[in-house]
C-alpha cells in the first residue's frame, strides 16, 4: 500500500510523481487478477488525485499536505468500497474503520518515502475524476 502523506515525504508525492508505476489495463493478464487489478486502480487513481494537490493551485504546504492526506483516504476507501463489491476477500486493511484503517495501510511499506524508480517513466493515465479538496477539514 501506499504511504500516508507526511511532511517528510511530501516533495517526493509532488515532484516525482511520473517515476512512479502506474498500472494501465495492458499490465495485468486477460483474467485472474481482478484483486491485483483493483490495487493497480487504486494506485493511478491516487497518483491522478495527487497531482489534483501539487498542482500549483494551492500556495501553502500545509493546505498541499491536507490535499494529498484527503486524497490518500479518498483513494484508500474507493478501494475498499470495490473491495466489498467482489465475491472475494477483501484487503486486510479493509476490515478496519477509523484510525486502524489508516494505520493499517501505513504499515509494512514498500515506499514510504514515494522515491521514483530510477529511469522509469509513468505511462500516461487518464485522469481520474471524483476527488475534490475540502479545505475546510485542514
Amino acid at each position: 500500500p501506499p504511504a500516508r502523506p507526511t511532511t517528510h515525504n511530501l516533495a517526493a508525492i509532488c515532484h516525482q510523481g511520473r517515476g512512479r508505476p502506474r498500472y494501465p489495463p495492458s499490465f495485468f493478464p486477460k483474467s485472474g487478477s481482478s484483486h491485483f487489478r483493483r490495487r493497480g486502480h487504486a494506485m493511478n487513481r491516487l497518483e491522478s488525485w495527487f497531482r489534483v494537490c501539487c498542482s500549483g493551485h494551492l500556495e501553502q504546504s500545509s493546505q498541499i499536505l491536507c490535499c494529498a492526506q484527503q486524497a490518500w483516504k479518498n483513494a484508500l476507501s474507493l478501494f475498499c468500497v470495490e473491495e466489498y463489491s467482489t465475491m472475494t476477500l477483501p484487503y486486510e486493511c479493509c476490515e478496519n474503520t477509523g484510525e486502524a484503517r489508516w494505520s493499517c495501510f501505513d504499515s509494512e511499506l514498500p515506499n514510504p518515502n514515494y522515491t521514483s524508480k530510477p529511469g522509469y517513466n509513468a505511462p500516461e493515465i487518464p485522469e481520474e475524476p471524483g476527488f475534490t479538496f475540502d479545505p475546510n477539514t485542514c
